[in-house]
């Protein structure tokens, strides 16, 4: 899974948060607090498609791009790379829902309810 860098992350953010494929231009007007030239964010749209992440297509005279996947999936595939990284996936994870608060930890208790069919705690 592909690993991304700030701009990247800024670039992906639009893109996630579009609704239909944008033009360069259009990622480029999104990008808040930034003045970056086009070329610069067709430079990093090429190489977010390199990596998979991005779905460059034909439109009219231009390219539009959308994200691949949803944020979710992506952030998914990378705690799965991470936790694949491992020798020891229990002591990872262990440490990993000990350090996380209240509010995570109800939301991990509700996504393993889902995918185990069980029914909430009264």
């Amino acid at each position: 899974m592909a690993r991304l860098g700030e701009l990247e992350r800024a670039v992906m953010d639009v893109l996630w948060a579009a609704r239909l494929p944008l033009t360069a231009r259009a990622v480029a007007a999104a990008l808040p607090r930034r003045a970056l030239a086009q070329t610069t964010v067709l430079t990093v749209l090429s190489r977010l498609e390199k990596k998979g992440v991005v779905r460059r297509d034909r439109a009219g005279r231009a390219h539009t791009y959308t994200a691949v996947a949803s944020r979710e999936d992506h952030i998914a595939a990378l705690m799965w790379e991470v936790l694949g990284s491992t020798p020891d996936r229990s002591a990872a994870l262990a440490r990993f829902v000990g350090s996380v608060g209240p509010e995570e930890t109800a939301a991990l208790t509700e996504a393993l309810q889902a995918v185990s069919g069980d029914a909430p705690a009264p």
